[in-house]
């Protein structure tokens, strides 16, 4: 199972996946029901979940039921008990969608909810993240995660959405990481996908960001606090959700002017 899945995502288009992958999993959860892990995003229980990722795949990382991966739980603990994303009115743009999301935010009587995205078949709107059609202050909210290491100007991008959050809105912007690196890695000249792959961990990632992550989302204009989320809850919750210990989760404001 974890050669197949590792092949899988790393030569089948993003787009595919998202359309397909669902509906072959579902069926394979039914081998995987117990009581060992549950994910809160569903609340679906399993002896385990299935891996995920390249080379190699990490262990009880893809929920087989609505597909979140231990960072989707993450943040959804994070959205549920920190903020007040479930219960009060906001105006939402999710840029990039993940599947495990979109049914359950769509049926959020307190959400106005909007998917976007350039390619994505789960996103209602098409648009380049680097140059949107929204008016300034739109939003009170934009998720916008593991976008910016596909795009050619992440700089632009970051300041595109701070452009279209109102003031006093939030964003998340989150991004893979190299945790051991304290300057990000580009290049942009290298074009091929497999030296992108060895440079940047992915044959379609343009960059690889390290530590300084959260000081060029501050140069787009965001107040960042940069919370490592896991820390907070009890070992006995991270384990049974399967958390990422180092996921630093990156919660950015706009504050207004003063």
């Amino acid at each position: 199972m974890k050669h197949i899945i590792s092949l899988v995502i790393r030569f089948i288009p993003r787009k595919y996946l998202q359309l397909f992958s669902h509906f072959f999993l579902r069926i394979i959860s039914v081998f995987y029901k117990g009581k060992n892990v549950s994910c809160p995003v569903c609340h679906s229980h399993f002896r385990k979940f299935l891996p995920y990722g390249r080379k190699p795949p990490r262990e009880n990382a893809l929920c087989p039921q609505c597909l979140s991966l231990e960072r989707h739980r993450l943040l959804w603990l994070f959205l549920k008990n920190e903020t007040d994303f479930f219960s009060a009115p906001h105006k939402l743009l999710h840029i990039a969608p993940e599947l495990c999301y979109i049914d359950r935010f769509e049926k959020l009587s307190n959400l106005d909810y909007i998917t976007a995205d350039l390619e994505s078949p789960l996103a209602k709107v098409k648009l380049d993240v680097q140059q949107m059609s929204f008016n300034d202050n739109h939003f009170d909210i934009v998720f916008c995660n593991h976008v910016m290491e596909h795009v050619t100007d992440d700089h632009q991008a970051m300041r595109e959405i701070f452009r279209v959050l109102k003031p006093g809105g939030w964003a998340i912007i989150q991004s893979p990481q190299d945790y051991g690196m304290q300057q990000t890695k580009e290049d942009p000249t290298i074009k091929n996908p497999s030296e992108r792959e060895k440079a940047f961990k992915q044959r379609d990632h343009l960059r690889l960001y390290g530590l300084d992550y959260g000081q060029r989302l501050s140069k787009a204009g965001f107040t960042v606090e940069e919370i490592k989320y896991a820390a907070k809850l009890n070992e006995q919750e991270v384990q049974k959700h399967c958390l990422p210990a180092d996921e630093i989760i990156y919660l950015c404001k706009k504050f207004p002017v003063s």
